[in-house]
């Protein structure tokens, strides 16, 4: 299906640039394979919310406490 989208320049040369390298003339399917990508994190990413969310209250008030005592003393150690 065809559409019309607005980006930048810059971002049109890239393209275009990434497309000639692919031995194509155009980059729709360059954009296609960037969107089926970026929905699938997007998904994988909800799911994660998801899961995450359906944990909540499964510790008790201590180990909540425990956990998160534990988990600001690795960030604390934590050396980039």
């Amino acid at each position: 299906m065809r559409t019309t989208i607005s980006i930048p320049d810059d971002l049109r040369a890239r393209l275009l640039r990434l497309a000639g390298k692919r031995g194509k003339k155009g980059y729709s399917d360059i954009v296609c394979e960037a969107l089926e990508e970026y929905l699938a994190k997007e998904e994988d990413r909800e799911k994660l919310i998801d899961r995450a969310l359906k944990l909540e209250g499964i510790l008790t008030s201590e180990e909540a406490e425990n956990t998160e005592k534990r988990i600001k003393e690795l960030w604390d150690r934590w050396s980039l």
